[in-house]
């Protein structure tokens, strides 16, 4: 379901980063949780079109591959990176059965990946993948659906996305519809919000130590840009979590 979804986006997903949820919320967190990247080489799964790929190569990491499910996404990661070289290379990929990459990683990125997990099998091998694909010691980083998140909070659409329960629950955890409300053509896209205990455990199977569950904030710029009162809703009822640990 990811791949058909995600072909049909293809260079769309590129204004998914211009909403305000994702502009002054996630990728200011995801970028200051993973931090400096200087000298370090980075695996990015789910890499989608390259946004953090493309990020982190620029902040001074020494070698970036992004892999991804949908053959479109990585077609149009690869047309960029011919418009903007940037040394970063791309391949299609299932993490669930990701191929030895010859080689380990210092850290490895999962924006929105694991939750597209079929069941709870299927995520602890993405993890034991990803495990693998790391030096000793390496750190994973992690950022998708808040797993407890409550869907009678107030809605999101003010931050640029719309955040519902299909009804349905998988093996993960209950099935979730997002619609990015994109000008002139809203995306939607269906999902997991995998239980938080399902995460850890699939981790710590995979043997991935040291845990640790890191809230979204709002980067100053927002602040600015907005208001605080602005942000109210979101930060009461984050829709986003982020995770670290070390293999």
């Amino acid at each position: 379901m990811a791949v058909q979804q995600y072909d049909g986006i293809g260079e769309a997903f590129e204004g998914f980063k211009a909403l305000p949820l994702t502009r002054y919320g996630e990728v200011p967190s995801f970028l200051g949780l993973v931090g400096d990247v200087r000298g370090r080489s980075v695996l990015d799964l789910a890499c989608g079109t390259g946004f953090y790929s493309r990020e982190f190569k620029r902040r001074g990491a020494t070698e970036v591959l992004g892999v991804d499910i949908s053959g479109e996404m990585v077609a149009a990661a690869r047309n960029i990176e011919r418009q903007e070289p940037l040394g970063i290379s791309y391949e299609v990929g299932d993490v669930a059965e990701l191929r030895p990459l010859g080689r380990q990683f210092d850290l490895a990125l999962a924006v929105q990946c694991l939750n597209y997990a079929e069941d709870v099998a299927a995520m602890e091998r993405m993890c034991r993948n990803i495990h693998r694909s790391l030096v000793p010691g390496g750190e994973f980083f992690v950022l998708a659906q808040k797993p407890d998140y409550g869907f009678d909070c107030p809605s999101l659409e003010a931050y640029g996305f719309r955040c519902e329960p299909t009804g349905e629950e998988s093996e993960t955890g209950p099935r979730v519809r997002v619609t990015a409300l994109l000008d002139p053509r809203p995306i939607t896209i269906v999902g997991a919000a995998p239980r938080r205990e399902v995460y850890e455990a699939s981790l710590r199977a995979a043997g991935f130590r040291a845990l640790e569950w890191v809230p979204l904030r709002v980067s100053e710029e927002g602040l600015r840009a907005y208001g605080e009162g602005f942000w109210a809703d979101l930060l009461a009822h984050p829709p986003l979590e982020m995770l670290r640990c070390r293999a």
